[in-house]
């Protein structure tokens, strides 16, 4: 090791909250697909994997306006999204706002389409249309097993914390 060098961490060590934050924003940029959690107004829950887009601010998702999962997004506005398997955990909870096919925000859609070469707005005249679903972070969660339970929380009421 050369002077002033630092040794790297042990493979078990906690990643520092700043590494988490960088890691949290690494995956929204590069997964496909998020879990989304939802509950209706009995609180009957609902679990479904869908593809979604970041935008700097927000996580899109599109789904059916007639699915359990679109339902309860626009009613309650609130949902949690998991990412991936239980030794890498990304928790958000986020608030909802729902747009038609023709509110959606036009640069938001096309940035969609552009990601996934599907465009949902297609769909607007059919029966079972969808919507797009813009979802706001107000708390995010990281961490690699019980090791790094402590320091998890990485933001609080919509603000990052690290």
């Amino acid at each position: 090791m050369k002077i002033n060098e630092q040794p790297a961490p042990p493979a078990d060590a906690p990643r520092t909250p700043e590494q988490r934050k960088k890691d949290v924003l690494a995956r929204l940029e590069r997964e496909s697909d998020i879990w989304v959690a939802t509950a209706d107004q009995e609180g009957v829950p609902c679990l479904v994997p869908l593809w979604f887009r970041w935008d700097g601010e927000a996580l899109w998702l599109a789904t059916r306006t007639t699915n359990p999962t679109g339902r309860n997004l626009h009613a309650s506005g609130r949902t949690r999204l998991a990412f991936g398997h239980t030794r890498d955990v990304v928790l958000i909870d986020g608030t909802v706002e729902s747009f038609g096919a023709e509110e959606v925000p036009a640069e938001a859609a096309e940035a969609f389409v552009e990601r996934w070469n599907w465009d949902p707005r297609r769909s607007a005249g059919s029966a079972r249309p969808y919507a797009y679903y813009r979802v706001v972070p107000q708390a995010v969660q990281a961490w690699h097993e019980e090791h790094e339970l402590r320091g998890r929380h990485l933001m609080r009421e919509g603000v990052w914390v690290v």
